[in-house]
């Protein structure tokens, strides 16, 4: 039986109590009222109320049950499902049903709740949205009308159905979540509808009133078996690609990450530092194998690229590309009109998929404090390699990560902007940059102090940095800050 509809029942059962009487979540009516508006505002009604209401139909004035016709249920439905597509801004959809109650058949017509509110007539303003009160449909107040739009929500797009209606066994087919649960802690449940309740209270289904339950894109994203399995988000796997030199001309290697990103993340840092070059250091007498690149940095780039992507872009996903000399780690979607790409190390988190970015956190796979950015660029200092390259663009957004080179073979932007992070990160660890401290980041030694003197001079006159006193006058024992601080 539809959940809804149990639930209806229930409720008539209590109306009808001696004496009968209505209530807000269900009104209940011998036969369909020939006065169309009035039709209109109850579904509006019935819309705004939290858990939606219920119309019941084939019960006369004294709460009596008499048998609905098949005629007058097509008349019905057809008419509220009409009225509710046409004469209702948002539009709203309903659900009917037609079952046994005290030996008669009655016709059930549920309006869920409106995720979008106010619920108001189509051509009118606002003030034409409707309420129920005292069992009886009126108009709303100013003041109810704002705690509607208070209630309001626009869907996510993580919220949204990723599949058609699915039954329980298609759904735990469809997902697999252990990996997840092992990542919180949580022992796998015991029962099928104990996963299921479990995966409602995590988003990543939503089930459906009338029987059955929707994956969500979040649920898709998150742990899907197979990402192609979803129409909405089979472009959105990961491309792991190797190339020969430093062009995309011959293609070494190619793969897919087919899972969800949350269960797959692992295994997709694994191939990536398999692949990326490699070098052997003494450490303590031991043979230890190190990557040029530093995983933290990686792992902290990659899960932005899958975290901030915009999803709406149809036709492209992620991508880590691993060059001969860099990698390059990108993603749909440009910038958030708030971001700017010389203040991305260290601001204010923020995303367009906030429920992804909040299970990531929980899964530990991000911190969502706007300190990834920050671990990856002092990973990248310690490791010697040039400064973190953000690149911008309207329909995409890349990260590159550069091979070790000394300052001599930096370009004037990667000097610039070396400078620049350095201060940046010398800023949010509670200290300045200086002379020395950039000559250590830069691996130069001190007879190179005025070659740096320049570079810090230059990096003043194009305003990205400034000197952390404005009015200590020694170039020496000088201290800089960025240029924001």
């Amino acid at each position: 039986m539809k959940r809804w509809l149990s639930h209806a029942q229930e409720l008539l059962v209590a109306s009808l109590s001696d004496p009968p009487h209505e209530l807000n979540e269900l009104d209940w009516k011998l036969a369909l009222s020939s006065d169309k508006r009035r039709l209109t505002e109850h579904l509006s009604a019935m819309a705004n109320l939290p858990g939606g209401g219920t119309l019941v139909f084939g019960i006369n004035a004294h709460g009596l049950p008499a048998d609905v016709d098949q005629a007058g249920v097509e008349k019905t439905v057809t008419q509220l499902a009409n009225l509710g597509r046409d004469a209702l801004d948002p539009p709203q959809i309903i659900e009917h049903a037609v079952a046994e109650f005290r030996g008669a058949q009655l016709l059930w017509v549920h309006v869920p709740e409106s995720a979008v509110k106010p619920v108001h007539l189509r051509g009118k303003s606002l003030e034409d949205a409707f309420v129920r009160s005292g069992a009886s449909t009126r108009r709303a107040s100013r003041q109810e009308i704002g705690t509607l739009m208070l209630n309001s929500r626009t869907p996510r797009w993580e919220t949204l159905n990723a599949t058609s209606l699915l039954t329980d066994a298609q759904v735990t087919a469809a997902l697999q979540v252990r990996p997840i649960l092992a990542m919180l802690g949580r022992p796998v449940p015991s029962s099928t509808e104990e996963l299921l309740a479990w995966m409602v209270a995590e988003d990543f289904v939503r089930p459906n009133p009338s029987g059955g339950n929707y994956v969500t894109h979040l649920g898709a994203v998150a742990a899907a078996e197979n990402l192609a399995d979803f129409d909405d988000v089979g472009r959105k796997t990961v491309r792991l690609i190797v190339y020969e030199g430093t062009n995309k001309v011959v293609t070494r290697l190619e793969q897919e990450l087919t899972q969800g990103y949350a269960v797959g993340f692992q295994s997709l840092m694994q191939r990536v530092m398999a692949v990326l070059p490699q070098s052997e250091h003494i450490e303590q007498g031991l043979r230890r194998v190190k990557t040029v690149y530093p995983e933290i940095a990686l792992r902290e780039v990659i899960a932005n690229a899958l975290i901030h992507q915009d999803f709406t872009v149809r036709g492209a996903g992620p991508m880590v590309e691993i060059f001969d000399d860099r990698v390059e780690v990108s993603n749909p979607g440009g910038l958030l009109p708030s971001k700017q790409v010389n203040r991305l190390i260290g601001t204010q988190p923020e995303s367009r998929n906030e429920l992804l970015a909040k299970a990531f956190r929980r899964y530990r796979i991000c911190e969502e404090r706007g300190s990834g950015l920050l671990k990856a660029g002092q990973a990248v200092e310690e490791a010697g390699l040039p400064p973190i390259d953000f690149t911008a663009e309207a329909a995409y957004f890349k990260v590159t990560l550069r091979n070790p080179r000394s300052f001599a073979r930096m370009t004037v932007r990667e000097r610039l902007e070396a400078c620049h992070q350095h201060a940046v990160l010398r800023y949010f660890s509670g200290t300045t940059m200086t002379n020395t401290t950039l000559r250590a980041r830069l691996r130069m030694p001190e007879k190179q102090r005025p070659m740096v003197s320049a570079l810090i001079q230059e990096a003043l006159d194009m305003r990205l940095i400034k000197p952390a006193d404005p009015d200590n006058k020694s170039r020496k024992f000088a201290e800089y800050v960025p240029y924001w601080a």
